[in-house]
């Protein structure tokens, strides 16, 4: 049977990460060693705004260029090297158009991962990647190794940055949203507190799906500075409270659900723990913490590639972990809390609910 393009390069792709006797060992290897070169690549076609300017049909090379400002022979090279891993597909005169693959680059795309193209590859990331051997041999995390100062400090400090890194934020929490609202109920609830929750992209989609719940936006004041606008563009904000603050102090109180999506995994532990006793003071007895986090397996289980390298991510960026789910409710009882259970989704993320003790 004839596989279509978009089968044979997933195959390309897939092959990348498994050695099903196939391929030689050492060619696997090289393919995973060379790998970085294509999520630079992906990088700077999002940055252009290629998949955009094709979504009304192919366009060539010279066209694309004169558009974007580029060199159109070192443009035709970048589109040529994408399309051979189903990134776009080349067609006849040096023309190209988009693939179910480079349409997920299109901004306004159901599933677009558009914000997170744009800052994966942005300097300052890249370089405390190359620290992570520094970390390997000394624990230490690689972005105050490299820069002299955190993450956050760091992009505080570079509005431009904080802002890419923000809409990239925004970018995975609409992915994450769609595989944790199919499997944790929040109906159940009448008022959702997401705490350090960006510009409102999770909670838009939680009151989205429930229109009897209210929500609280908390985060601080330049991150929610601008999050009324996709709240009101989502159809929410007459149901959403914006609030600035800072977690380590309190998070506002009289709600029934506080989460904490891909907060905890950003902090040591005694960070961590000092984050949820901040949240304990603040939430009613009665209320319901939800942790939207990887958790990753107990030594000796296989773990998923997704978690592992979100781990190392970690490591070398804000300066967290991944943790297993033991580890998740050590945390939560040294922060007031008692995990009661673990929801998984359809994605490597699962729902860790908890209440105060």
């Amino acid at each position: 049977m004839r596989v279509t393009w978009g089968e044979e390069h997933l195959w390309r792709i897939t092959s990348l990460t498994r050695n099903d006797g196939g391929m030689k060992p050492a060619e696997d290897l090289r393919r995973l060693l060379l790998s970085y070169r294509i999520s630079q690549a992906i990088h700077v076609a999002a940055v252009l705004g290629l998949s955009d300017r094709l979504a009304d049909g192919p366009q060539s090379a010279t066209e694309l260029a004169r558009s974007t400002g580029s060199h159109a022979r070192s443009l035709y090279r970048l589109l040529r090297a994408l399309a051979t891993v189903g990134v776009y597909e080349e067609l006849d005169g040096e023309r190209f158009r988009n693939t179910p693959l480079s349409e997920a680059l299109r901004p306004d795309a159901p599933a677009s991962i558009a914000g997170h193209a744009a800052f994966i590859g942005r300097p300052y990331h890249w370089q405390i990647w190359s620290a992570l051997l520094h970390s390997v041999r000394t624990g230490e995390n690689a972005f105050l190794h490299v820069h002299g100062q955190t993450a956050w400090e760091y992009r505080q400090q570079h509005p431009d940055e904080g802002a890419i890194f923000d809409h990239a934020m925004t970018t995975q929490s609409r992915l994450t949203a769609a595989a944790v609202l199919d499997a944790y109920d929040y109906g159940r609830f009448t008022t959702v507190v997401d705490v350090a929750g960006g510009r409102g992209a999770f909670l838009a989609a939680v009151l989205g799906r429930w229109p009897h719940l209210r929500g609280v936006l908390f985060d601080q004041p330049h991150v929610v500075a601008d999050a009324s606008d996709l709240l009101r563009g989502a159809g929410v904000l007459d149901r959403c409270q914006v609030v600035a603050g800072d977690f380590f102090e309190s998070v506002p109180g009289g709600a029934d659900a506080y989460v904490l999506k891909h907060i905890i995994h950003d902090w040591r532990d005694d960070e961590a723990i000092a984050i949820l006793r901040a949240c304990h003071a603040c939430i009613d007895g009665t209320a319901t913490l939800q942790l939207i986090e990887r958790v990753m397996p107990a030594a000796g289980e296989k773990g998923s590639v997704d978690a592992s390298f979100s781990d190392l991510n970690m490591l070398v960026g804000p300066g967290g972990q991944e943790r297993t789910e033991a580890e998740h409710a050590t945390l939560l009882a040294a922060g007031g809390f008692q995990l009661v259970k673990v929801v998984p989704t359809a994605t490597d993320e699962s729902v860790i609910e908890a209440v105060p003790v």
